[in-house]
């Protein structure tokens, strides 16, 4: 079987089973409509989202995604990726988003920006194998510089670094593989990770491989996960100021904005990034939509 055909298999299950948790939440805020008629118009759309899979071809699954393409070009998957996304976002509201304020409230700026940098320490060598095999040696020996500045200074707690000019440079599979060509197939909803694309969902398995704590927590798979979610929660929390500005069709926006942040990347990378416009927001901010969230 095609690889692209595991990945429909996994999307066609994961959508069929968040939409159980979405429903639950669309009856919950059923307050002022009648629950019955929303309740059968949301399996409608769940069924004939499922259904609507089978009219895929091969040349849907080869598209390169960009934001400006129309919505049946880059989002073939959308009807599924929609149910996809009323989970993650009932998961949110219910859970992640309340965790986050209250991450906020209790734990002070001077102790989240600290950790913040620690992790972002700890990918330094996994961006400096990307650039690697970028074919950009010189890249890759400043980024190893940046490691050993601040591992060496402040165990990665802080970015002395930057004020000696070595500046970080975020990377991923996803995007090394977008630096080669590779098309980013379609997009795609993913459960609990959110936002991604065929291209960079392999990309993210790469990843999950080139992280250290993977490996400096081998035996401790407590600590490990542990780990992952307080990486969640202070991921969430710093979109907490921005996801006001989200009006309207907040799945179009955030898949658009994904998509448009994903070609800047690449094309940066490449020395073409002067024909994409885009705010770069990756060396002083957050990590908002991370590939990792």
């Amino acid at each position: 079987m095609h690889y692209s055909n595991f990945i429909l298999l996994g999307l066609l299950t994961a959508g069929a089973c968040s939409s159980v948790f979405a429903q639950e939440t669309l009856n919950e805020a059923a307050t002022d409509s009648n629950p019955t008629v929303i309740s059968n118009e949301h399996k409608t759309s769940t069924i004939q989202a499922i259904k609507d899979l089978k009219h895929l071809t091969k040349n849907d699954l080869k598209v390169n995604a960009n934001a400006a393409q129309p919505d049946e070009v880059k989002d073939p998957l959308q009807p599924l990726n929609r149910q996809i996304f009323l989970f993650n976002d009932a998961l949110d509201r219910n859970l992640l988003k309340p965790v986050a304020i209250q991450y906020v409230a209790k734990v002070p700026v001077e102790v989240r920006s600290p950790y913040r940098q620690f992790r972002k320490n700890l990918g330094e060598p996994w961006n400096a194998v990307n650039q690697v095999i970028q074919g950009r040696p010189s890249r890759a020996a400043k980024t190893l510089g940046r490691f050993t500045v601040n591992t060496l200074t402040t165990l990665g707690f802080a970015d002395p670094a930057r004020r000696l000019g070595l500046s970080t440079e975020e990377e991923n599979f996803g995007v090394t593989l977008g630096y080669y060509g590779v098309p980013s197939g379609p997009y795609v909803m993913l459960p609990f990770f959110g936002p991604s694309t065929f291209r960079d969902g392999f990309g993210l398995a790469a990843d999950s491989f080139g992280r250290p704590q993977k490996y400096l927590l081998d035996d401790q798979d407590g600590i490990y996960w542990s780990s992952n979610v307080l990486q969640a929660v202070d991921a969430r929390s710093q979109l907490l100021d921005i996801e006001e500005s989200l009006k309207g069709d907040k799945y179009s926006m955030i898949r658009d904005f994904y998509l448009q942040r994903k070609a800047f990347q690449i094309a940066e990378k490449r020395g073409d990034a002067n024909d994409i416009s885009f705010i770069n927001d990756a060396d002083d901010n957050d990590e908002s939509f991370s590939d990792e969230e």
